[in-house]
């Protein structure tokens, strides 16, 4: 790695405002950009480590990091590939299934933050959420990235309990055939990345169940369902979930919302209120002991 990394990432921060990430923006504020605790609490890393990345003491950065600070700067797709290559590192292949999320996806994410949303890739990885999902959810910042993936969780038996929460509890019967056939989809577009062919090896061989709706070879788009979620603290919670996609790729963004005035509403606002604070707290603890 060299300084133009980390020249990168400052200059890239400075650029980004506070409110198109959903931080909350003061008067006090001395510069327009984001400050390095706020990076780094965007892409799940220790300042202390941003510090180190930025100054050019910390050398060599995963592609898991690169990736994540491409995501958390709101990087298009060119300046995602020019942060690879200075840290090092070749791009994501074109015909990879992308865990990038465009800028202005983002912005959506951010500015939609009382309501439950998340965004996944093509393979059904969990990328980004807001604090409303993690609250109904339980948080999966407590759980490593290669284990928030969500169909590992529905058919792999040693997936973390932890996870397991953001699935939701009060799924229909019809779900995992529906991604499964997601999935097959997302391997036909994707025919070369090794990532997805892993995945689907690991799930075929572990689980009877995926590989019998795997082996019917049924092709279907995932798009929408009802669902209830049985919270510990508010208890169940009916809602609508819409799986969205944004234009120009292959992301889902899933959005869960209730009938204004609904009692599945009145606890959507009570959590919204109790909850994000918890999550927050949790995850600020675990990021101050993340490295990268």
């Amino acid at each position: 790695m060299t300084s133009a990394f980390g020249a990168a990432v400052r200059a890239w921060r400075d650029r980004l405002s506070a409110a198109d990430t959903g931080l909350p923006t003061t008067a006090r504020r001395r510069a327009a950009g984001l400050r390095r605790e706020e990076l780094a609490s965007l892409a799940g890393l220790s300042v202390d480590y941003v510090v180190r990345l930025e100054q050019g003491h910390a050398r060599n950065p995963s592609a898991h990091v690169v990736a994540a600070l491409a995501r958390a700067l709101q990087l298009d797709n060119a300046e995602r590939d020019h942060l690879y290559r200075t840290a090092g590192l070749l791009p994501p292949a074109a015909g990879d299934v992308s865990t990038h999320i465009p800028p202005g996806v983002a912005r959506i994410v951010a500015r939609l933050g009382d309501v439950p949303l998340a965004v996944f890739s093509a393979d059904w990885t969990l990328l980004t959420w807001t604090p409303l999902w993690a609250s109904l959810f339980g948080d999966p910042a407590v759980v490593a990235p290669e284990e928030r993936n969500l169909l590992r969780v529905l058919f792999l038996p040693g997936a973390s309990p932890a996870w397991r929460r953001v699935a939701p509890d009060g799924v229909s019967a019809a779900l995992p055939a529906a991604l499964v056939a997601d999935l097959r989809t997302t391997a036909a577009a994707h025919p070369h990345d090794r990532r997805l062919a892993a995945l689907v090896a690991a799930l075929h061989s572990a689980s009877r169940d995926f590989a019998a709706l795997w082996d019917s070879g049924a092709v279907a788009a995932h798009e929408s369902e009802r669902k209830t979620v049985a919270h510990p603290a508010v208890g169940p919670v009916t809602l609508d979930c819409d799986v969205l996609t944004a234009h120009g790729s292959d992301l889902r963004v899933v959005v869960y919302t209730a009938p204004a005035g609904s009692p599945d509403a009145d606890k959507l606002d009570l959590l919204r209120v109790t909850g994000a604070t918890a999550i927050n707290d949790q995850g600020t603890a675990l990021r101050r002991r993340t490295v990268g």
